[in-house]
């Protein structure tokens, strides 16, 4: 994940976009203690829809930054499913 000073390119939008439509999605997803989402499907479209416009803005980074939070729970329990 990068740093909140640092700006996504184009390339690393596309690369989060790639793995998100290669990658089977669960229903929902507890992300966190306070965070739930209950359509996890429908939810990445539209945060991809807004990176694809947003990417470039360092005020709107919290939508790349959302993604990667979701890969990494997503690759968390890949991780855990082979190691199991």
């Amino acid at each position: 994940m990068k740093k909140t000073d640092e700006i996504y390119t184009k390339k690393e939008m596309e690369e989060l976009k790639a793995w998100f439509s290669g990658t089977e999605l669960p229903a929902s997803m507890q992300l966190d203690k306070a965070t739930f989402i209950p359509d996890l499907k429908d939810t990445i479209g539209r945060l991809l829809q807004q990176a694809d416009l947003c990417y470039e803005n360092p005020k709107l980074q919290g939508v790349l930054r959302l993604l990667e939070r979701i890969k990494a729970k997503l690759t968390e329990g890949e991780n855990a499913e082979q190691q199991g």
